[in-house]
């Protein structure tokens, strides 16, 4: 537990190790932030268009789709650190990829790079929730994610403006040198610390063979008990694969009209720097569904409300509310996964995969919408279609969601170990 003005936060073993994987998860991000910033306009001339740019984007969440049916039975075995040492080594193959790209602008390139950040996203997600789920007792879990929020998305306040600034003084080529570099930062992290503490990894056993149909069955089982929190998950990832497609191609118009307009992105981006240090003062550990539910709800007004006036002003302030909320939503629906995970025991990463694989439909399905609506109406308005329709899912699912998920436990007693 974190100490009264949280000074016991060091003295604290389990603390002491979300410090240190935070550390290394943070350049990692920061890395793939700077990147996250540069690619969409990157590929958006590149490709000729924002319809395009988005169906090559969402290439990267269809491998990684397609990753979440075959790594709960893949990496089984596979303990956090050493899911982690895959993620930064795939994002460092990212990067070398799109190296190739600033100059020869190929199609088969970008999906390649594409599909190794599919992979990459997979990763590191697989191996936050590992860790949080072995190492993080139930009380606790809302305000480790909390804290890992808090360095993730200091990361991805940073990035954009360090993406932008260095894509226009400095070019693209050294856009991703210096992403390459802050992610070799995080691996001289993993080292140094993986010297001091092994976690008590287990020996990883050869899987003899993987069934993707098997999975879709274990997935379907799962579903049926848990799927309003998928729904949130789904709908949040919604706004966030808007913001970081159309969202950054917006931030980079607006600012080509001052500096002040380049901030639309990290606006969105700078709540969870502040608000994850508070949901882990909060401590939550009842009702995080319906407090999920009730900032979904106010994610899509303040989406919604960006219709009402084009003003720079304005649209930073509703920007930052947007963070606001889905700072406190995205914590508490992670918290949910823990405890779903912990009650799951070795079949947990069919869970993990289940739960990610909504992040992955989400970047499918929101880049090409996105994409569409904004060759239609325009990227300012595109915010507030999706504000809508978050606003009316968020709406739904404070009705209907039940206030225990229970789990199949006869059908997973009878699942292969």
């Amino acid at each position: 537990m974190i100490k009264k003005y949280g000074f016991g936060l060091f003295r604290d073993s389990m603390w002491a190790r979300v410090l240190t994987v935070s550390v290394i998860l943070f350049f990692v991000y920061l890395g793939d932030a700077i990147l996250s910033d540069w690619v969409p306009s990157f590929m958006q001339v590149a490709l000729g268009g924002s319809l395009f740019m988005g169906l090559v984007f969402s290439f990267s969440s269809v491998v990684g789709f397609v990753t979440d049916l075959i790594f709960p039975q893949l990496l089984r075995k596979f303990k956090a650190r050493r899911l982690i040492l895959l993620a930064i080594a795939a994002n460092l193959i990212f990067s070398g990829i799109l190296l190739w790209t600033t100059t020869w602008s190929w199609l088969v390139l970008f999906l390649l790079a594409m599909a190794v950040w599919g992979v990459y996203y997979e990763l590191l997600w697989f191996g936050s929730a590992q860790f949080v789920s072995d190492n993080v007792p139930t009380e606790s879990r809302s305000g480790v994610w909390g804290v890992l929020s808090v360095f993730k998305s200091l990361a991805y306040f940073i990035g954009p403006i360090v993406g932008s600034w260095l894509a226009i003084s400095r070019g693209n080529m050294t856009t991703v040198v210096v992403a390459a570099a802050m992610v070799c930062v995080g691996y001289v992290v993993w080292v140094l610390t993986s010297k001091k503490e092994k976690m008590h990894e287990q020996e990883i056993e050869p899987v003899e063979k993987f069934d993707i149909g098997e999975e879709v069955g274990y997935w379907k089982v799962l579903f049926v008990h848990v799927w309003p929190v998928l729904l949130i998950s789904l709908t949040m990832g919604l706004i966030d694969a808007t913001y970081w497609t159309t969202g950054a191609v917006l931030s980079d118009i607006m600012a080509r009209d001052g500096l002040l307009g380049g901030l639309f992105l990290p606006a969105y981006m700078l709540p969870p720097i502040f608000m994850g240090v508070i949901l882990a003062k909060w401590g939550v550990y009842k009702g995080k569904k319906k407090i999920a539910e009730i900032f979904l709800l106010f994610a899509g007004v303040f989406l919604a409300l960006l219709g009402m006036k084009e003003s720079l002003w304005s649209m930073l302030l509703l920007s930052f509310l947007t963070g606001v909320a889905l700072s406190i939503a995205w914590p508490m629906v992670d918290a949910v996964y823990s405890d779903i995970l912990a009650r799951m025991g070795t079949e947990r990463k069919h869970m993990v995969g289940l739960s990610s694989s909504t992040t992955s439909l989400a970047y499918i399905i929101g880049p090409i919408t996105a994409g569409f609506i904004s060759s239609r109406v325009g990227e300012r308005m595109t915010f507030v279609v999706m504000g809508v329709l978050t606003v009316i899912v968020a709406i739904v699912l404070l009705f209907v969601t039940p206030r225990k998920l229970r789990l199949p436990q006869t059908e997973m007693s009878e699942w292969k170990d």
